[in-house]
């Protein structure tokens, strides 16, 4: 069975919860609905940040995930069929603490993910960071995980994702600066190293730089907008490809997931005060990966291009 996503990423200018509902609504009766629609980091929260105080902004905006708002967006889903990832909200811990934490709701209207942002942008985003990588699986199509805008510098949070099994990897965005620049090569780079689909989604004019875009395993932009203005892009996800990457080789010539053998001993990381142990290089295999295209073991020598098959040699 093919486990094809139908995926919409909106760019567009943050908005009220009303008019975001609305236009949630209006989209899914057009040719830009999906089976799960993704919008920018902070998109129902920052209007009018620029003129507010730090303590006006969380007053304004900071709820536990259950609150009013929650029940709103999970309602939403529920009422439209979708998986919906809205950006991300302010969440109002139970300690008092106030992250900038990403949420995803599927047709059910369930909560079945949340994600504190880790990488905080220091000194212009005073929210308390997050500690926990976390992944999500959407039964029948794959294994999903979050990243928030900054994440995307720091390459260990995508190959975490990965090590726990994500496939397609959504980064949600809100740079107001230049610097979206970098982070269009740095999403094709994530995508390359973890051969993992990266979905990143950037804020419109005028509270954002744009250029959103949609990367398959192999680091091929396969949608992506070239300006500012507001924008849906609309794409189809092909799980199967990731596993088909990392059975045949990037390009058919680079497995790094594959890259340990027996015996090779650990590599120490004194950055990190680790390790990495070859028993546990690999990455966890999503329980809907079909198992022709599943690893054949814990670890694989691959053999070299010249001593395998036609059908080793070529991605499906």
């Amino acid at each position: 069975m093919s486990r094809h996503l139908r995926l919409a990423l909106v760019q567009a200018a943050a908005q009220s919860l009303e008019d975001f509902a609305a236009g949630l609504r209006l989209r899914m009766k057009s040719p830009n609905a999906a089976d799960l629609v993704v919008y920018p980091e902070a998109h129902l929260y920052s209007l009018g940040l620029d003129s507010m105080s730090e303590e006006e902004i969380r007053a304004a905006y900071a709820e536990p995930l259950d609150g009013p708002r929650g029940r709103f967006l999970a309602g939403l889903a529920r009422e439209l069929g979708i998986w919906l990832v809205p950006g991300t909200v302010l969440e109002q811990a139970e300690d008092g603490r106030v992250f900038n934490t990403a949420v995803v709701y599927d047709p059910d209207g369930e909560l079945v993910a949340s994600y504190r942002k880790i990488f905080t942008w220091r000194p212009y985003e005073p929210v308390d960071v997050g500690r926990e990588f976390v992944v999500f699986d959407m039964p029948g199509y794959g294994r999903v995980g979050l990243s928030v805008c900054y994440d995307s510098w720091y390459p260990e949070v995508t190959r975490h994702l990965a090590w726990m099994g994500a496939e397609l990897v959504v980064n949600v965005v809100q740079t107001p600066t230049t610097g979206r620049a970098q982070e269009v090569p740095l999403n094709v780079a994530n995508a390359i190293v973890n051969q993992v689909w990266v979905a990143s989604v950037n804020g419109a004019s005028p509270t954002a730089h744009g250029r959103s875009l949609l990367v398959d395993p192999e680091g091929h932009v396969r949608a992506e907008t070239v300006g500012m203005d507001e924008a849906t892009l609309v794409s189809v996800v092909d799980f199967d490809r990731v596993a088909a990457a990392r059975k045949f080789g990037t390009s058919g010539d680079s497995w790094p997931w594959d890259h340990f053998a027996e015996g090779d001993t650990p590599l120490e990381l004194p950055l990190y005060n680790g390790r990495i142990d070859p028993a546990t290089w690999r990455p966890a295999i999503s329980p809907e990966t079909p198992a022709d295209l599943r690893p054949a073991g814990p670890l694989v020598h691959r053999r070299p291009a010249s001593e395998r098959t036609t059908s080793e040699r070529t991605a499906s």
